[in-house]
């Protein structure tokens, strides 16, 4: 299959992306068009929907053969094992993954089309192969049953230290709108590896790349402590 675009997102790294799509609603990306897709009457009527699927590719998994016939999704606490047929692990035969998103809009800027689409789970730099509108009265089954993902992920307090919200405050603009609310949504969930075990206090500072900036933070009992960022190398032109 060939990509048809590429994702831009703030997500520079796969550490403390959502593990669903949805979770961190307010996160808004890009599909960058590639040029033999790029005409924008592929996408004349897109405007009639609320909400997309993509078809992606899970690019950061380098293992070849990348299958797992049995994998520990984290809501198993990382250490029970399940079918990956029975799980949406990206430790499949063809890496393929599948997400619904908030579709924004379509824009045309230096020569490429870009969809423009929130709630998304995807890595900066993702290969998108296909786009599909979402149908409810066929994608939605209200009475389907969801095993071990019955309900979302619990999700703690996130709070900030002074020396960190001044910085994002000095942030806050065109290029980085709504900066704190989205590092809330984010960091609002314990992205820590469940098959290592650690809950509630940890002394470790942990280290996630949004945007242009390596977010430092601590879990704190009941807490998510954002502790200072760090600037990092630049963030593509949007």
């Amino acid at each position: 299959m060939i990509p048809v675009g590429y994702v831009r997102s703030p997500y520079r790294e796969k550490f403390a992306v959502p593990r669903q799509p949805g979770l961190a609603s307010r996160v808004v990306s890009e599909v960058v068009m590639e040029p033999a897709y790029s005409d924008p009457e592929a996408f004349r009527g897109i405007e009639q929907y609320s909400h997309l699927w993509l078809v992606f590719d899970f690019n950061l998994i380098r293992e070849d053969p990348c299958f797992r016939p049995l994998v520990r999704p984290p809501r198993l606490g990382g250490n029970t094992r399940l079918g990956v047929f029975a799980s949406r692990s990206p430790y499949r035969p063809n890496r393929i993954g599948l997400s619904a998103v908030r579709f924004i809009e379509v824009v045309r800027r230096g020569g490429r089309t870009k969809l423009v689409f929130s709630g998304g789970d995807l890595v900066d730099g993702t290969p998108v192969y296909d786009i599909k509108p979402y149908i409810a009265f066929s994608d939605s089954i209200p009475d389907s049953v969801c095993g071990i993902a019955a309900v979302p992920p619990a999700r703690r307090r996130v709070e900030f230290s002074s020396e960190a919200l001044l910085f994002i405050k000095s942030l806050e603009s065109d290029r980085y709108p709504e900066l704190q609310t989205i590092i809330s949504d984010i960091l609002s969930y314990d992205h820590r590896p469940a098959y290592r075990g650690v809950r509630g206090g940890d002394p470790n500072v942990y280290g996630v790349a949004l945007y242009d900036f390596n977010v430092r933070f601590m879990y704190l009992d009941d807490v998510t402590l954002v502790m200072g960022l760090e600037p990092l190398g630049s963030y593509r032109d949007r």
